[in-house]
């Protein structure tokens, strides 16, 4: 009986750690979305990826998208490509993202045939 109490103490004292847990975290992300900071965790993407991409927030195909969005495109090749946007090179008229494969793809313009935003960036607050 005193074990069943001792693990029910310990259990209760686990859960309100984990809820204030996710309490802090959307917070956070709050706090992120509020101040336009846009966090993309993904070791692939250096510096130089951030510094060339010089739009973040642009209306491609119809669909307003913003870095951080996940987005599906589809080339004029039937290339299909899924992962996190980046933003888009004005000079080089280019679609900068980064696939669920960690690789950096740079797609033209110009090829993109269709472009789907899978989910926004900060959906759990607008």
């Amino acid at each position: 009986m005193i074990l069943l109490t001792y693990i029910l103490k310990v259990l209760i004292v686990l859960f309100a750690v984990s809820v204030i847990g996710y309490i802090f975290t959307v917070l956070k992300q709050k706090f992120y979305l509020k101040n336009n900071i846009i966090i993309i965790e993904n070791r692939a993407v250096t510096q130089e990826d951030l510094d060339k991409a010089d739009m973040k927030e642009f209306v491609l195909k119809g669909k307003i998208a913003k870095s951080g969005d996940e987005v599906r495109v589809i080339t004029n090749n039937n290339h299909k490509y899924e992962g996190t946007l980046i933003g888009i090179s004005r000079k080089e008229r280019a679609l900068l993202m980064v696939t669920y494969k960690d690789e950096i793809k740079e797609l033209k313009i110009d090829n993109i045939e269709k472009f789907k935003v899978i989910s926004k960036y900060g959906q759990f607050f607008n």
